[in-house]
């Protein structure tokens, strides 16, 4: 049980820590991406958690809850295939997709393969900080009150919305509305494989590291990404996952149940 934890005061204080980056959200960071000042937000959720951890359980609580981000052991070795290979299928579909509708791509799309590992090892460490709040912190007692999938809807929804400013204020109102659908379809996905892995955050957390390695592993860059075909084809997969798994615990493989 998760005694002490208050989802709503963590999804509050995620939201009133981000307030200094969205100030600013408009200013770019130094570096090649183009990456605005808000995307150091992803501190926010893994700080909120932390706050609230050691208010209620001191210094070892919180040493414990980023510990959780090494819990390797509990994944079992065929859990890593959708870990490290869904979101790249996913965004491979979504090329494929926009190459078919004659959508304006690259002749030779570049894909920096030599940049690859350190994509993954940068992208593992920023999404650590995400995931110790979204599932170290809040997902296990929304979990103990709601279903797999309610959960990963309120997450999916809360994690979109505290997006949003950045998302509108850089891109269109479509491309903002397809990546909310995407996000909160991820969502979905994350905590299928949280839960299908004993509730192991490293397996989120890698997740989580490779759909922005994905995307950033997109023609240029990222800058054809189009979230609303990927957000699509993950909402798709998100409802064959429901479907097969189940919605209350998103890991009672159905036909094992016949």
């Amino acid at each position: 049980m998760s005694t002490g934890r208050s989802p709503p005061a963590f999804f509050l204080l995620i939201f009133l820590l981000s307030i200094p980056f969205l100030i600013f959200s408009g200013t770019p960071l130094p570096g090649p991406f183009n990456l605005p000042v808000s995307a150091l937000m992803l501190v926010c959720p893994g700080l909120a958690a932390a706050i609230l951890v050691f208010r209620e359980e001191g210094a070892s609580g919180v040493a414990r809850l980023f510990a959780r981000v090494a819990d390797f052991r509990k994944i079992r070795a065929l859990w890593y295939l959708p870990i490290l290979l869904l979101m790249p299928g996913i965004m491979l579909l979504s090329y494929a997709v926009m190459l078919l509708s004659g959508r304006p791509l690259p002749a030779g799309p570049f894909v920096p393969y030599l940049l690859i590992p350190v994509f993954i090892v940068l992208f593992f460490i920023t999404a650590a900080f995400e995931e110790t709040g979204w599932m170290g912190y809040a997902a296990d007692p929304l979990q103990e009150r709601r279903s797999a999938l309610f959960t990963a809807l309120i997450l999916g929804v809360v994690w979109a919305a505290w997006h949003s400013i950045p998302w509108l204020l850089l891109n269109t109102p479509v491309w903002a509305a397809g990546q909310a659908l995407s996000t909160v379809a991820l969502r979905v996905l994350i905590v299928w494989l949280y839960n299908n892995t004993g509730g192991s955050v490293f397996a989120a957390t890698l997740f989580h590291g490779m759909m922005n390695v994905a995307e950033f592993s997109f023609p240029n860059y990222g800058s054809h990404y189009d979230p609303v075909v990927t957000g699509a084809i993950a909402a798709a997969i998100a409802v064959v996952v429901t479907f097969l798994w189940g919605p209350e615990t998103l890991a009672r493989w159905r036909r094992a149940y016949r």
